[in-house]
């Protein structure tokens, strides 16, 4: 299984249609990939809470979903699109942090609500709604578990994710530099914890005066680090072979003995 991380730059000097323009043109570069992945809130950056208002669109039909599910189609490629601001129009417009999954016919798959908002009172935390369901995606290869950024700090919503049948942990992030250790640390972490394969990818740049760690990595169920990006834009791509999860948990079956 090949899958192949985008890790995009988000500089505030480049209009959202246009970054949605130039990410649509790497997803369809990577046609013969099975599952292509951007991160989180790259149409607008992370951190320009400021913007979040003004950049919000509907999950099915606004101009990200329509662009990449464009994008997916001609590429033929399954796309976990990253995360937008999504506004839901009932009942009050709440704002939510949405990732989007696309199916290689260009179809809107299924998308996940960020669990776990940033910002400590402030931002992300105060400005948007969290989710409430844990999502998984069943693809030919393997099933998908979706968390988003933040999320990785929370291990039990990726025992969830686990329990629900999932081997691949898929985790857009809009990670800070100065945090890159953590980032580090903590995806590696959930990969040996679940015996899963994580794909964790982030931004490059820097946005609302925050410069952006980058480093998007794929690690393996036994957390080997297969592939990792460094700082700035670039396309990341790793052979998966999902039957490893199997093995893994075989071989090695400490999953077993949870008790908690």
């Amino acid at each position: 299984m090949r899958a192949t991380l985008l890790q995009i730059e988000v500089d505030p000097a480049e209009t959202a249609a246009d970054r949605r323009h130039r990410a649509a043109a790497l997803v369809r570069a990577q046609a013969g990939a099975d599952l292509v992945v951007l991160p989180e809130l790259w149409p607008v950056g992370a951190f320009a809470a400021d913007d979040f208002a003004k950049e919000a669109e509907r999950a099915g039909d606004g101009p990200t979903a329509e662009a990449m599910s464009a994008a997916a189609r001609d590429a033929g490629v399954w796309l976990h699109a990253g995360s937008v601001v999504e506004r839901d129009p009932w009942p009050d417009g709440q704002l939510y942090n949405t990732s989007l999954l696309f199916s290689p016919d260009g179809a809107l798959h299924t998308t996940y609500r960020k669990i776990h908002r940033f910002g400590f009172d402030r931002g992300e935390a105060v400005l948007m709604a969290g989710g409430s369901h844990i999502v998984t995606a069943a693809l030919p290869q393997a099933v998908l578990g979706l968390a988003t950024c933040y999320d990785l700090r929370f291990p039990e919503l990726f025992r969830g994710l686990l329990d629900a049948g999932a081997g691949i942990l898929v985790v857009p992030a809009g990670w800070p530099a100065g945090r890159l250790a953590h980032w580090r640390v903590l995806v590696q972490a959930r990969a040996i914890e679940n015996q899963a394969y994580v794909l964790a990818c982030g931004t490059a740049g820097t946005h609302a005066g925050v410069p952006q760690a980058g480093h998007s990595m794929v690690v393996d169920p036994w957390g080997t680090v297969l592939a990792e990006a460094g700082p700035g834009e670039e396309v990341l791509t790793a052979t998966l072979d999902p039957a490893l999860v199997t093995s893994t948990r075989s071989d090695f079956p400490v999953l077993r003995d949870r008790v908690l």
